[in-house]
């Protein structure tokens, strides 16, 4: 993609220069570096979204319908004149693209980064949200995989809380607040090496399966 390590330090620190937001920080590094689409996103307060729609099945955990697509490869001024049309809008990535999720309960998700640090497996970013879940970015692909890499592994049979999320999911990305219930973070931030290019889900996937399972004996 061609991007370098002076090329981070120059959106980082020309955004604080300039004195925009966290957000625009966050999307600018998204599309410019990473490669990531982005989209904006509704926010919640006491319950109620700000897209409008007094019915809404997922208050401020969805795009915005009427917000255009930020696309890979944006700018830092790029992409603040895009967010500026939407402020206070949470940032949101569409996975299916440049990458897909695999999702576990937080504490499985933090005990097996842990273990997959520890045996040295490459991994790219990793999120954690406030309702209690972790997102594993993964090579594309890996969400339609996962019922016959599980299968092939021997734990098709097991009641497993974790899931694969690929084209047409969207994933709150930090700093935004999800469904008003508290900002998303990293436990391991993108980086290079692991978010322009994140590993294949069978790298993975058998010590997430094996923790999952621990975690709920």
């Amino acid at each position: 993609m061609g991007f370098t390590i002076g090329g981070i330090r120059e959106i980082r620190s020309g955004t604080r220069r300039r004195g925009r937001s966290s957000e625009c920080t966050a999307v600018a590094e998204f599309t410019g570096l990473w490669g990531w689409d982005v989209v904006p996103g509704a926010r919640a307060a006491a319950g109620t979204c700000s897209c409008g729609r007094t019915d809404c099945p997922a208050p401020g955990a969805h795009p915005l319908d009427f917000a255009p697509v930020v696309p890979a490869g944006a700018t830092l001024d790029e992409a603040t004149r895009a967010w500026g049309e939407f402020p206070g809008a949470a940032v949101m990535l569409p996975v299916g693209r440049a990458f897909d999720v695999i999702e576990v309960a937080e504490p499985a998700g933090r005990r097996a980064l842990v273990r997959l640090e520890r045996m040295g497996l490459p991994l790219g970013p990793v999120a954690a949200t406030p309702d209690g879940r972790v997102h594993f970015f993964v090579a594309p692909g890996a969400a339609a995989e996962l019922p016959e890499l599980l299968y092939r592994m021997g734990w098709d049979d097991a009641a497993l809380d974790l899931h694969g999320l690929g084209p047409g999911a969207y994933i709150t990305a930090p700093p935004s607040d999800r469904a008003g219930l508290g900002p998303v973070h990293w436990l391991r931030s993108p980086a290079l090496d692991s978010a322009t290019k994140p590993p294949t889900a069978r790298l993975l996937l058998g010590t997430l399966a094996y923790v999952a399972h621990r975690s709920r004996a």
